[in-house]
């Protein structure tokens, strides 16, 4: 029965992979396995926990299962970086294309094998170079549910972190094929996570890449139909409260926001204010989920950054829903939703006086610029302060600020660190501030010196002399400018 004497290593994999020396030829055998070939019969006594091999005898036996069930080996979680050296030196990877075949009993346990192999980092590029991608790519449109999940292991972590390798996985068809499998197996809690993880992936590759080829990569993954799928997702998850859904959910959601930030994406999505996305996102800012409140109140954000959106945003009520929600009791939705408005009232004088002349809305802005624990939420408080005045120009918002306490704040955020901060104050920032925001900070001062109240109030802010002081500034228009914003400020 004994034919030849070998040299077994064995590797401490979900399922164990047998390498076989026999005649100098290499055998891969795999639990599991109903194809024919050599047999093994160890003798774990033989075990050199030092080299990490095994010598044992061959003997025919009737099928692998029972050979493997002698072993009595448990599984590791990853295989050691010696196995993985051992594995390229004996030239395994080249041999396991041939066993990536849906038809293959081996194909789930061979796919783990990769899987596991490929999270050292110096096996990626072998298993590439051994064409292991192209018959891994083909797997994905198996119905069997175990090799989907293994072989997205695989391809994720040959291809993690390497962003010419996920263009490739894109140029060969795999966003359509992910987004179709994350739609019929969306029960499949493992698949699900995986199709996930590597929408992630590829929605944000390319971060090298020109904004152009990134807006491209979205926009593909939107016209695939992957919305579709993360509201489902998101619909599935919400009221669930295991640890996986939860997770889920956010990562459902975050998506969402990223695809976003494609402005071919986020246009296709908006539909001119009437798209079902553009809906959906804005029914998460009332959702009783902070994770959905933000992403809801993000995805908002990056609708509003077009200008054409602004308008029939604010046309079908968008500023109104954000104003009903602003009592969140989490700062990190609280500091997006102002952002959101924010960006919502640029350019849009209506819009800005609506808001700046509620007095319930000014009265809780100022509030907030005195919220020292939450940074985020006092600064973008104090921009939308500043930023209701500006674009309103109106004295009645003038006045609803003056009458809400707000200017002390205006002041504070004139001499802010800040650079953004400095350049919508409305009242001088200091001498650090560049020439363009000293200007356009007298250009703002000015603008708004109609109103009585607010000029007794910057006459009481010893600003005149800092003014004054740029009327010898080395920039010409901003000496200029500072003679003009002196007399009015001195002007009875």
């Amino acid at each position: 029965m004994v034919s030849h004497a070998l040299v077994l290593m064995l590797m401490l994999l979900p399922p164990l992979l047998l390498l076989l020396l026999l005649d100098a030829t290499v055998v891969m055998l795999c639990s599991g396995c109903r194809d024919t070939g050599p047999l093994l019969l160890l003798t774990p006594d033989l075990f050199n926990p030092t080299t990490g091999l095994i010598f044992i005898t061959v003997a025919a036996m009737d099928n692998l299962s029972e050979a493997l069930e002698k072993l009595k080996l448990g599984a590791g979680n990853r295989a050691p970086d010696s196995a993985s050296m051992k594995i390229q030196e004996m030239g395994v990877l080249p041999t396991l294309p041939s066993l990536l075949s849906s038809q293959s009993s081996c194909a789930p346990k061979v796919a783990n094998i990769i899987a596991e192999v490929a999270k050292n980092e110096f096996m990626r590029s072998p298993c590439v170079d051994a064409g292991l991608i192209p018959p891994l790519v083909q797997l994905l449109t198996s119905p069997d549910q175990e090799l989907l999940l293994q072989t997205g292991r695989a391809l994720g972590n040959i291809c993690y972190d390497s962003h010419s390798l996920q263009a490739q996985l894109i140029n060969m068809g795999v966003i359509p094929t992910l987004v179709k499998l994350l739609g019929v197996h969306a029960h499949n809690t493992a698949l699900t996570e995986m199709c996930l993880i590597a929408f992630g992936n590829l929605a944000e590759l390319g971060k090298k890449k020109k904004k152009k080829e990134k807006n491209v990569i979205k926009l593909q993954l939107v016209e695939a139909g992957m919305v579709e799928c993360l509201l489902g997702v998101v619909g599935q998850t919400l009221e669930g409260e295991r640890e996986e859904d939860v997770a889920q959910l956010k990562t459902a959601s975050d998506l969402m926001v990223l695809l976003l930030l494609g402005d071919e994406s986020m246009q296709k999505l908006f539909e001119g204010g009437k798209g079902s996305v553009f809906q959906r996102v804005l029914s998460w800012i009332p959702s009783n989920n902070h994770q959905l409140q933000l992403a809801g109140a993000l995805a908002i954000a990056n609708f509003a950054r077009n200008v054409v959106n602004k308008a029939k945003m604010l046309a079908v009520g968008v500023a109104n829903v954000v104003l009903r929600f602003l009592q969140s009791e989490m700062p990190p939705v609280q500091f997006k939703l102002l952002g959101t408005l924010r960006m919502l009232i640029d350019t849009q004088a209506e819009a800005a006086d609506q808001l700046g002349t509620n007095v319930k809305l000014v009265e809780r802005l100022v509030e907030w610029c005195e919220a020292k624990d939450h940074a985020g939420v006092m600064g973008e408080s104090n921009r939308l302060l500043s930023a209701l005045i500006r674009h309103s120009k109106s004295k009645a918002v003038v006045n609803a600020v003056i009458q809400g306490g707000g200017v002390k704040h205006l002041v504070t955020m004139a001499t802010s660190e800040h650079m953004i901060m400095q350049n919508e104050a409305l009242l001088l920032s200091d001498e650090r501030s560049a020439p363009e925001i000293k200007y356009n900070s007298m250009i703002l001062i000015c603008a708004v010196m109609g109103s009585e109240p607010l000029h007794k109030e910057v006459q009481g802010l010893a600003f005149i002399d800092v003014v004054a002081r740029l009327r010898a500034h080395d920039n010409k228009t901003v000496s200029h400018q500072a003679s003009l914003t002196e007399q009015r400020l001195t002007s009875q």
